[in-house]
């Protein structure tokens, strides 16, 4: 829409063809089109790759600690993702809160891996083009800490995934289609309701911890409405830049907090 006369436009228009303004390109699209990385990355869902890489590597370390452990090559030990820093009450009232962040980032067997790897590379790279980067890792970060403090109250067993974190990514792309108006708005707010109909659904299966994915979700529906898609306004863009830059350091904290467990445990 040009932000001028309002008139629909191409989103390949840098003159509106109607009044003749000039229309910058979104800040979601400003970036450059070469690919990240030399090239082993693409730019397109960058962000999401390397959330699917994180999330990989930390499982292959802990499928190595639990094989030194006596375990078994596919599933964890229980022991070594307590270790590593999964949601378990009795640590966090000790006052590694941290875990309410890593615990996101751990799964404990192959299936669980595949399932929320498989997802979040799909979904991830809907959210990531359709909020931009900054907005992407508010969604998906905060919402993985909403829902393992969701879990911690009601389930305050043993828990790990991603799956909080993703569910957050459905409640933002619902938020996305509250605040769109017309038919648009609708069909994005339709299709992701079925997502989370079909994503609690799953989540009474047992051992499911449905509580981190309805925290999840809520999380990022609410995260979602507050900010919106990128816009024509460079001081809002640095606004979400910096928040993001911050909640991505306090999960950097929460990791090096991760390393020190990890240390004292291995004495």
């Amino acid at each position: 829409m040009c932000p001028q006369c309002r008139a629909f436009i191409s989103a390949d228009d840098r003159v509106c063809p109607y009044c003749n303004s000039e229309v910058n390109p979104r800040p979601v699209y400003r970036r450059s089109t070469a690919d990240d990385l030399g090239g082993l990355i693409p730019h397109a869902r960058f962000l999401t790759i390397v959330l699917v890489l994180i999330n990989t590597g930390l499982y292959i370390a802990t499928v190595l600690a639990s094989m030194r452990a006596g375990g078994g090559a596919v599933d964890v030990d229980s022991q070594v993702l307590v270790n590593f820093g999964a949601k378990y009450a009795p640590e966090i009232a000790q006052g590694q809160w941290w875990r309410l962040i890593t615990a996101g980032f751990l799964h404990g067997g192959i299936l669980h891996i595949l399932m929320n790897m498989w997802v979040l590379f799909d979904l991830g790279a809907q959210v990531e083009d359709s909020f931009g980067g900054a907005r992407y890792l508010l969604i998906y970060l905060i919402s993985n800490i909403t829902g393992f403090v969701t879990s911690l109250f009601l389930l305050p067993g043993l828990s790990i995934g991603a799956s909080a974190a993703i569910f957050g990514l459905i409640g933002a792309m619902i938020a996305m289609g509250v605040r769109e108006r017309g038919s648009r708005g609708s069909a994005i707010r339709g299709f992701y309701m079925r997502w989370a109909i079909y994503g609690l659904a799953l989540s009474l299966i047992p051992g499911t911890d449905w509580a981190a994915h309805v925290g999840g979700i809520a999380g990022g529906f609410i995260v979602g409405l507050i900010v919106g898609t990128p816009g024509f306004s460079a001081a809002i863009e640095r606004f979400w830049q910096i928040a993001a830059g911050v909640v991505v350091a306090i999960t950097g904290l929460a990791f090096f907090d991760m390393a020190v467990n990890l240390l004292q445990v291995s004495k």
